[in-house]
């Protein structure tokens, strides 16, 4: 298979970016259409996400934008890509968590949105 070209790249790190950012995740609207039906999620926790649970949580939840680093990304078929990639951030007594993500993207009519996500503790 290809490798994923620049453009594809810049656009699906945007996107996991943009769910990163505090507004945005507070707004189910602009988070729901980057989701799959199906969406399901397993989190850094250990728990497991639907698609409803996850716009529920992000809408009424805290966070803080982790630092992001190491992107990479791979075709899993002609419209999928997996993108994965590291977190990590500071709690506040500077103790530091550092993550392991990967997503899978789907092309739907020319848009991509996230059918699965996972996070694994790194640390």
């Amino acid at each position: 298979m290809a490798k994923v070209d620049q453009a594809t790249k810049a656009e699906l790190e945007r996107l996991e970016l943009l769910l990163m950012d505090p507004a945005v995740r507070r707004d189910r609207e602009q988070v729901g259409a980057l989701l799959t039906s199906d969406f399901m999620e397993f989190g850094s926790s250990g728990q497991a996400w639907t698609r409803d649970a996850t716009l529920e949580l992000l809408a009424n939840g805290t966070f803080t934008t982790p630092h992001v680093e190491d992107f990479a990304f791979r075709w899993l078929g002609s419209d999928v890509v997996l993108v994965t990639y590291r977190t990590s951030r500071s709690d506040e007594v500077g103790e530091q968590t550092v993550t392991l993500r990967s997503s899978i993207w789907t092309r739907e009519s020319g848009s991509w949105r996230i059918c699965f996500h996972q996070g694994t503790r790194a640390s």
